[in-house]
């Protein structure tokens, strides 16, 4: 039965292509390649959708069963009037879930990779179900004045939750994803695509720069590696958070990151979907890896993400929740440095995140 499902998933994901390749100019930057994009350190990934379903199915690692594991996700509701009504001189965060995170400073509004969907999927009867209830609806949000989108995978970019928003926000993707937005219904102009090092001005007050990450792209079987991948730096007034969206280690491209942009009051960590090690350390960090991360970038403090909300890896819950303490331990970092927050909850940052 198993594998009769997986080739119907199969099928349908082989249907779902839209991307469009990009045309390579002599002055291309290296990431770019005559196909798409590239990875410049570390192993390309050279292993695919049967390849993942096969190491899960039939491969020795244990799998621990994360949807038994609820309780040990922290949840509480969101507090409605807390986001609505947010003091436009504080620094607020609200995590729904995953990599979804509603950022709040001087009166705007910026979200990032929003799935507010019940599965990370293509379609709404299998695949990777949410752990927990949302904790609040997608009607729920104040006016959104920026969407960033990382890449174009089901855990990042949902396309209800795109159709829901629809033009009554700016969208930041990275490069070759814009045609997929156009598709969905969404204006031209209310969609900027970035390179890694580009940026652009949603306002005087927003600004949205593209940063490097190790990762892929793809929403079918035939259409790997034709967008690009992005973390992100958004400054909301003198309000500086990376987004790192979801990516790998290697030691180079972070550190750049640190370089070019100082002053990271916060980070926005992926930790999660990281066992077993041999076939996720290409696209996704480890707690230990997130914690030179967040060293390499020289930010005062980090949110961790990517856990909690879809079980795309071995790893149980309470081995993500003892991991990201240990590593946490291990760089010598605080708990408010490297913070383990509630899916749901809503925090205020000091002005001086170093306080």
């Amino acid at each position: 039965m198993k594998i009769i499902l997986l080739s119907i998933l199969a099928l349908v994901v082989v249907a779902c292509s839209n991307s469009d390749k990009i045309a390579l100019s002599s002055n291309a930057p290296p990431h770019h390649t005559e196909e798409g994009f590239k990875n410049l350190h570390g192993p390309e990934k050279q292993s695919g959708f049967f390849d993942y379903w096969y190491m899960r199915w039939f491969g020795d690692t244990e799998w621990a069963n994360q949807s038994q594991q609820v309780d040990a996700i922290p949840f509480v509701q969101t507090n409605l009037a807390r986001i609505t009504r947010p003091d436009p001189k504080q620094r607020q965060v609200t995590w729904v879930g995953h990599s979804t995170f509603l950022l709040q400073y001087q009166g705007k509004a910026v979200l990032t990779d929003p799935i507010f969907s019940e599965r990370a999927s293509p379609v709404s009867f299998m695949g990777p179900q949410r752990l927990t209830e949302l904790p609040l609806k997608l009607s729920d949000l104040p006016p959104i004045d920026a969407v960033i989108i990382s890449h174009d995978h089901y855990d990042h970019l949902d396309a209800d939750t795109i159709e829901a928003l629809g033009n009554s926000t700016h969208y930041y993707v990275p490069l070759a994803l814009k045609s997929w937005f156009l598709e969905q219904g969404i204006a031209e102009q209310n969609v900027t695509e970035l390179d890694w090092w580009q940026g652009a001005a949603n306002s005087e007050q927003l600004r949205v720069h593209a940063t490097p990450s190790q990762h892929w792209s793809g929403r079918s079987l035939w259409d790997r590696f034709e967008t690009l991948w992005s973390s992100y730096v958004i400054d909301i007034g003198d309000w500086r958070i990376w987004f790192g969206g979801d990516t790998g280690y290697n030691p180079i491209q972070f550190k750049e990151i640190g370089n070019v942009f100082d002053n990271i009051d916060l980070a926005l960590m992926p930790v999660g979907a990281y066992l077993p090690r041999w076939f996720m350390k290409m696209p996704h960090v480890d707690p230990q890896q997130a914690t030179l991360i967040h060293r390499d970038i020289g930010a005062k403090r980090s949110i961790t993400m990517h856990w909690g909300a879809f079980q795309l890896a071995a790893e149980g819950i309470p081995q993500t929740l003892n991991d990201i303490k240990q590593a946490r331990t291990d760089a010598g970092l605080t708990d408010s440095e490297f913070r383990i927050m509630p899916v749901g909850a809503t925090e205020t940052l000091p002005l001086d995140s170093a306080e």
